[in-house]
C-alpha cells in the first residue's frame, strides 16, 4: 500500500487482461472481479484495458454500434466503479464509448480512491485502418493531455494509438504525472497475417517509460474478436502482453498472449523522482527549439 515518512512513497500499481465477450455485463462483472484481486495483492491503482464492455467493435463500420455509446454523466459503468474505488480505497481509470450530444469519443474517466471522478481525458490520436477503423466512431479528442491528482500518485492516462507518439507521454510529464497508463485494444492485423507488431508495441512503451523516467502500465486484452462487417466478417486475435514498465523501460511484469492476468508492482516514487531530477533529461530540455513539432511537415513557419 501507499507508504510515506522515511520509508519514501511507495505506491503499487497493476494492470488487468481479459478475454472480453460482447455481453456488457459478463465484462464488466470480470472487470471487478480482477480489480477486486488485484487489491488483494496490494495494488492502490488497477488499469482495466480499453473499451473493455463489450467485443472491440471497431473492425467494422457499423451505424447498430453507435447504440453502444452511453453519456458521461450517470455512465452506470463509471458509477459502479466509483462505487468500488470507494470500497476498495483503489484508483480506477474506466474506459468507454462516450456520447455527448452528436459527437463521440474514446474516453477515459479517471475515479479516485473515495470514489470521486476527477474528470475526463477524451484519446487525442485516433486510428483508421484494416481492423481499427475509429475515424467511423470517434472524434479526436478535445480535452488535450492531463495530469490527474489521485490519492497515491499524480498520473497520465493515455488510450492505446496514443502510446505511439512520445509527445503524448512527455506532455503528460511535463504537468506532473508519475505515472503513465495505457488501456489498449491491438492484437493482429485482419490484412496481414504475417504482421506481428507485439514487440514493437512494447518497445515504444518501454522508450516512454525510460525517455521520462517513469513508471508505465499497458493493459490489453486477450482473445480472439470476429465481428461481421460490411465486407463479411473479420477476426483479430488480441495479443495481450499487458506489462508494467520501471522508470528505465525495463520491464518488470509481463502477462502472455493467451491467459488473463492480474499484474502488480510497487515503486518508490520518492526514489525515482530524486533520480528523475538527477539524470537531468528535464533540466536540460530545450523547447525554444522544438517550434518544428508544432508543424505537420517540419517546415518551420
Amino acid at each position: 500500500m501507499a507508504g510515506g515518512g522515511g520509508a519514501g512513497r511507495k505506491v503499487s500499481i497493476a494492470a488487468v487482461q481479459f478475454a472480453c465477450t460482447d455481453v456488457e455485463s459478463e465484462n464488466v462483472d470480470t472487470a471487478e472481479r480482477l480489480i477486486r484481486e488485484a487489491h488483494k495483492k496490494g495494488a492502490n491503482i488497477v488499469l482495466v484495458q480499453e473499451l473493455f464492455e463489450g467485443q472491440y467493435f471497431c473492425q467494422a463500420q457499423r451505424l447498430d454500434f453507435f447504440q453502444r455509446a452511453k453519456p458521461y454523466k450517470g455512465n452506470p459503468t463509471i458509477i459502479r466503479f466509483q462505487k468500488l474505488a470507494k470500497e476498495l480505497e483503489v484508483v480506477i481509470p474506466v474506459s468507454f464509448f462516450e456520447e455527448a450530444n452528436n459527437a463521440h469519443y474514446n474516453s477515459v474517466a479517471i475515479i479516485d480512491a473515495d470514489g470521486t471522478d476527477l474528470g475526463l481525458y477524451r484519446k487525442s490520436h485516433i486510428p483508421d485502418g484494416p481492423g481499427y477503423q475509429e475515424k467511423f466512431y470517434f472524434n479526436p479528442g478535445d480535452t488535450g493531455f492531463k495530469a490527474f491528482k489521485t490519492k497515491y500518485a499524480t498520473i497520465g492516462v493515455g488510450i492505446c494509438w496514443d502510446q505511439w507518439f512520445p509527445e503524448c507521454a512527455r506532455a503528460m510529464v511535463l504537468q506532473g504525472a508519475e505515472i503513465l497508463f495505457y488501456p489498449t485494444a491491438i492484437g493482429s492485423e485482419p490484412q496481414d497475417n504475417y504482421l506481428d507488431s507485439r514487440e514493437h508495441w512494447k518497445r515504444v512503451m518501454q522508450g516512454h517509460a525510460g525517455a521520462n523516467l517513469v513508471p508505465l502500465v499497458a493493459s490489453n486484452r486477450i482473445g480472439r474478436e470476429t465481428v461481421e462487417t460490411e465486407h463479411g466478417e473479420s477476426t483479430i486475435t488480441f495479443f495481450g502482453n499487458s506489462f508494467i514498465a520501471g522508470p528505465t523501460g525495463e520491464i518488470v511484469k509481463l502477462a502472455n498472449d493467451k491467459d488473463e492476468d492480474v499484474l502488480v508492482a510497487e515503486f518508490d516514487l520518492d526514489e525515482i523522482k530524486s533520480t528523475r531530477h538527477g539524470w537531468g533529461i528535464f533540466r536540460d530540455r530545450r523547447p525554444d527549439l522544438y517550434k518544428v513539432l508544432l508543424t505537420l511537415d517540419g517546415e518551420k513557419s
